[in-house]
């Protein structure tokens, strides 16, 4: 079967051209304005609103980079795009959702805004392989690591926080968690990046380390766990790939894991709670899920609208009872699951929840024969947790939802045998393909 049937390209001599340079830095600076690790350090937290529209504009050169590596790669976004059906459902839903929608202004807007975002994530799934992807997606999380470091150090006023967990750090994000649970996903990026590009590993660990170094000053303890869990499905996937018997010890000892912290969740819950630092309603976000869940209560089938509660200034819509239940005004629902089921309904809780399994399923098959299954299993185990306390999935301008977007993509639209046999780089020439 030829490479136009399969709808990719032949392998080719990696480019170093200016315009292979383009691809790149409008992948990375997609990641990186999605990362919003920008707007705080200059507009302050809360954000005033006068700063919206220049936020909008900042995000469009983005909007404008998924669509050159689209267009630059036809055939790739194409055939990347027809094996993520329940995606491209999830995305209708959420543009349909207009037509039932509390705002559906609100709703419209950020309808196109998910769509460009979603975008860049399946375009840089399908324009760069496992490798090269992971060390694009690497350096990104290592320039945040950097600067953060940076800002803490030399800018503690921005860098640290003072009055709300005062000492902890919080790089150039808002607050500590979103360091810390940022760079616990960059951390098995860099790491992975590590694995699957051996020549620079050191490199790469480096960073990593730093990623670690950073989540420890955070002082989030959630975050920590959400690294140590990714480490632990990096390694998990590493001693897989090594062999039919080490592939069996590991699922074994993996389904024995998941099934003894089920047990301790189930059973003694409350020291879990206490080594992290939390209490049973999870830092009042039980209150916020309990009132999420009477809202959904009175509209199930459809939802509120994609985007249309956090921002609705009326007395008498499901906001203002969910302010009246929680006792405090939330920014979301804390939840991913729950996020999808208030704005779109049973219908788009469906479809995330099918693109959802079909990105695990496919992870777990591909274990044994995709070495690229040392990037995406642990990004998808660190994004499982935070799904469980955030909303972090069809969320615009949010790096988490592009990350893993990459990866449901890319498992679908793995590299060709011939691509992974002619990524030999040697020193005198480079042979690799993009």
């Amino acid at each position: 079967m030829t490479y136009m049937a399969l709808g990719r390209r032949a392998p080719k001599a990696e480019t170093t051209t200016a315009w292979e340079g383009l691809h790149v830095l409008a992948g990375a600076f997609l990641f990186l304005a999605y990362s919003q690790a920008w707007i705080f350090p200059l507009f302050g937290d809360p954000m005033p609103a006068s700063a919206g529209a220049i936020v909008r504009l900042v995000y469009l050169p983005a909007y404008l980079g998924a669509l050159l590596l689209a267009v630059t790669a036809p055939n790739q976004t194409f055939g990347a795009s027809v094996r993520q059906p329940f995606l491209i459902l999830l995305l209708g839903v959420v543009a349909a959702s207009v037509l039932w929608s509390v705002a559906p202004a609100d709703t419209a807007r950020r309808t196109l805004s998910i769509v460009f975002t979603t975008l860049g994530g399946l375009v840089l799934a399908a324009r760069w392989r496992w490798a090269r992807l992971s060390e694009l997606l690497g350096g990104c999380f290592a320039l945040l690591a950097v600067i953060s470091l940076i800002t803490a150090l030399v800018l503690p006023r921005i860098g640290i926080m003072h009055d709300l967990f005062p000492g902890a750090w919080r790089g150039t994000w808002p607050e500590k968690n979103a360091l810390g649970g940022n760079l616990a996903l960059g951390f098995v990026v860099l790491a992975a990046a590590g694995v699957l590009n051996p020549r620079r590993a050191r490199l790469w660990w480096c960073f990593a380390a730093l990623a670690l170094f950073l989540v420890l000053m955070s002082t989030s303890k959630t975050s920590l766990v959400s690294l140590m869990v990714g480490f632990a499905a990096l390694i998990f996937v590493v001693l897989a790939q090594r062999g039919p018997a080490f592939g069996a010890v590991m699922v074994w000892l993996a389904v024995v894991g998941l099934m003894a912290a089920g047990g301790v969740m189930l059973f003694a819950a409350d020291a879990v709670f206490g080594v992290l630092g939390k209490d049973a309603t999870l830092t009042g976000r039980t209150r916020i899920w309990d009132a999420a869940m009477r809202q959904i209560a009175e509209r199930p089938w459809t939802g509120y609208g994609y985007g249309a509660i956090w921002d609705e200034k009326g007395h008498w819509g499901p906001l203002a009872w969910i302010v009246k239940d929680a006792d405090f005004k939330p920014q979301h629902a804390h939840n991913a699951w729950i996020e999808q089921w208030l704005g779109t309904g049973i219908f788009g809780l469906a479809a995330f929840a099918a693109f959802y399994a079909q990105a695990v399923l496919v992870a777990a098959l591909s274990l044994f024969r995709e070495r690229g299954a040392v990037l995406a299993i642990p990004v998808i185990a660190v994004y499982s947790l935070m799904s469980l306390t955030e909303s972090v999935a069809v969320t615009i301008h949010d790096f988490r939802w592009v990350l893993f977007v990459v990866v449901a993509v890319k498992l679908a639209w793995p590299d060709a045998a011939a691509d992974e046999a002619a990524y030999r780089p040697t020193v005198r020439a480079p042979s690799a393909t993009v």
